[in-house]
């Protein structure tokens, strides 16, 4: 058994870019092949990503955030803005063993970058 999170966005190619760009996400497959996508899965590490080419609103409140752990989440914090995404605060430190920061990808997606201390 495994989940998949899907997200749905109106800018396919800039948010597979924000993924791709910081965390080295790198498409599996796409739907359909040829023409216009629909439907892409990235990987990153050992996890798949799905992205659905779709009018949404990307305004509303999101209700899911992802959570990505990472080796050295300091270092990928310039890469956020420069693809796109928003940078919240800074990297905190947290008592459960964890470095912490929080973004948002380039549709206002929160995601945590996480990492092991």
């Amino acid at each position: 058994m495994a989940i998949q999170p899907i997200i749905v966005t109106p800018g396919l190619d800039r948010v597979q870019g924000f993924y791709s760009g910081v965390f080295g996400a790198v498409e599996v497959h796409r739907y359909p092949e040829d023409g216009p996508v629909f439907y892409k899965t990235l990987r990153i590490g050992d996890a798949e990503l799905g992205l659905v080419a779709e009018d949404a609103d990307v305004s509303a409140p999101a209700r899911i955030t992802l959570s990505i752990d990472v080796e050295d989440v300091d270092a990928l914090l310039p890469l956020v803005e420069a693809t796109g995404g928003r940078v919240l605060g800074p990297a905190n430190d947290m008592p459960w063993g964890q470095r912490v920061a929080h973004v948002l990808d380039p549709d206002g997606n929160p995601v945590n970058i996480t990492q092991q201390l």
